[in-house]
């Protein structure tokens, strides 16, 4: 009977040490930081935003997203009415490599994801970046893990919150947002 006990006691152990291994592996997104920048924990939930348009970016398609404030400023003319978008708004741009649907090879969707865009609005947190802050995250499908984007990328991402504030300054008159919510 003991030795039934002590080779139960093994399996547990021995099982519980690779639960918590396999469990220690896998990484929670959500723990993802941009050194000196935005969380990835700053946007939880994006997933489920709702679509603000596409997009094809060189090799990428993208799906931008937004958060309900966003969405409801959108609604409200911003920023094609001169104002500026209100703080808390914020916006997910997700891009994949495309690739051919098998069920219907004319067609072009989504395939492995490449990696994730966010910025966020708040004036006083990023009051010298037009009161934005962003954050790129690279995709590994490999591992199924995002590390902070960094100048090796394509295109190159500095690592903080000012990120993405050389190519928005092109749209500065539309409070650093590019993307126009599209017509449906």
């Amino acid at each position: 009977m003991k030795s039934r006990n002590v080779a139960t006691a093994v399996i547990v152990g021995v099982s519980l040490v690779v639960l918590v291994h396999t469990s220690l592996a896998t990484q929670d997104k959500y723990t993802v930081k941009v050194p000196n920048g935005l969380a990835f924990s700053e946007f939880r939930g994006y997933e489920g935003w709702q679509l603000v348009s596409i997009s094809q970016n060189g090799s990428h398609v993208a799906a931008i997203l937004a958060n309900p404030l966003m969405i409801k400023a959108y609604l409200a003319g911003i920023p094609g009415n001169g104002k500026p978008f209100p703080d808390g708004c914020k916006m997910a741009k997700i891009h994949w490599n495309p690739t051919k649907m098998k069920t219907f090879p004319a067609a072009t969707v989504p395939g492995a994801q490449a990696n994730v865009d966010f910025m966020v609005k708040d004036s006083k947190r990023f009051a010298d970046s037009g009161g934005w802050g962003w954050g790129a995250f690279e995709y590994d499908p490999k591992s199924n893990t995002f590390t902070p984007g960094t100048l090796a990328d394509k295109p190159p991402q500095g690592n903080d919150v000012k990120c993405g504030l050389a190519c928005h300054t092109d749209v500065k008159t539309r409070d650093y947002v590019f993307t126009e919510y599209a017509t449906r």
